[in-house]
């Protein structure tokens, strides 16, 4: 699809009620036009790991993901073999009398036994969207290992060789920022911090994507966020809980936001016990 200009791609990300402002469609379109992974970093709930999702459906690729977490290693990342199916056919060969030791090792690291792990699978698939969801989870040694596959998304397999990809995936890293992340990975990016909305920004959210939400609840209830976000807490709702915390009234049917409903619902955006009492009990809510 070609995308000619950060006004065209922000009128793509709305028609798939994706709202974006002139800073991140821009930095998104240049990462497009650059072949250049774009770095996201923001508190959680910003609408990070969403962009990622619009974009895989509108260029009409397949969103690959890679979760990082603490412990992730390149293998979990890379690729596997598939020890089981490898092994069934040892078994097969030896039932059959075939007794070729080389044969039988040229058969069982055959392509078929490859178990496809994000990056290889990004890598092989063309078009893509690789997601590398929370970098700042994994550890300095994963770190180090991603920024040489994203310097030319080659990777070696040392049973079948080299593989790259004629297309590189568009990339699209995210970080919640609960440590830094080197400079060097973030060199290799284009660098976007994703703000929480503003009000008018998120009452046009929530409208846009929650189609039976009234204009006077989708006030209220990005006023009430505003002002949550506002308040010290261990984990400010985000977009994505005001979100949950509107579809949630609106389950219950309602049409405004009332102090008794909004505590009723408050676990549908705030995810701490601390979080909840003190919102109680400093009366935030009593406004709503």
């Amino acid at each position: 699809m070609d995308i000619e200009s950060p006004e065209k791609l922000i009128e793509l990300l709305d028609r798939h009620a994706y709202l974006a402002d002139e800073g991140l469609a821009t930095a998104a379109f240049l990462a497009l036009k650059m072949g250049r992974p774009l770095f996201l970093e923001g508190e959680a709930g910003v609408g990070k790991t969403e962009l990622a999702k619009t974009l895989a459906t509108l260029l009409k690729a397949p969103l690959i993901r890679l979760q990082c977490y603490e412990g992730l290693d390149a293998a979990q990342a890379l690729y596997d073999w598939d020890f089981a199916r490898q092994l069934l056919h040892l078994k097969a060969a030896e039932a059959a009398g075939i007794t070729d030791v080389s044969r039988l090792e040229g058969e069982i690291y055959d392509r078929r036994f490859l178990i496809a792990r994000p990056l290889l699978k990004a890598i092989e698939t063309q078009p893509s969207v690789l997601l590398v969801d929370e970098i700042d989870r994994a550890d300095d040694e994963f770190e180090a290992f991603l920024l040489e596959v994203l310097s030319d998304f080659t990777i070696s397999i040392p049973e079948l060789g080299t593989v790259s990809a004629k297309t590189p995936p568009v990339v699209v890293v995210t970080s919640n920022r609960t440590r830094e992340v080197h400079d060097a990975l973030k060199r290799r990016c284009l660098y976007h911090w994703l703000e929480h909305p503003s009000f008018d920004r998120e009452v046009a959210i929530l409208l846009r994507r929650l189609p039976d939400c009234t204009e006077t609840l989708a006030t209220q209830v990005a006023r009430t966020a505003e002002r949550l976000r506002q308040a010290d807490l261990v984990k400010p709702p985000g977009v994505a809980e005001t979100l949950d915390w509107t579809e949630a009234l609106l389950t219950l049917g309602a049409k405004e936001l009332d102090p008794g409903l909004a505590a009723a619902t408050l676990g549908a955006a705030l995810k701490y016990r601390e979080d909840v009492a003190h919102v109680l009990g400093n009366g935030l809510l009593s406004h709503a």
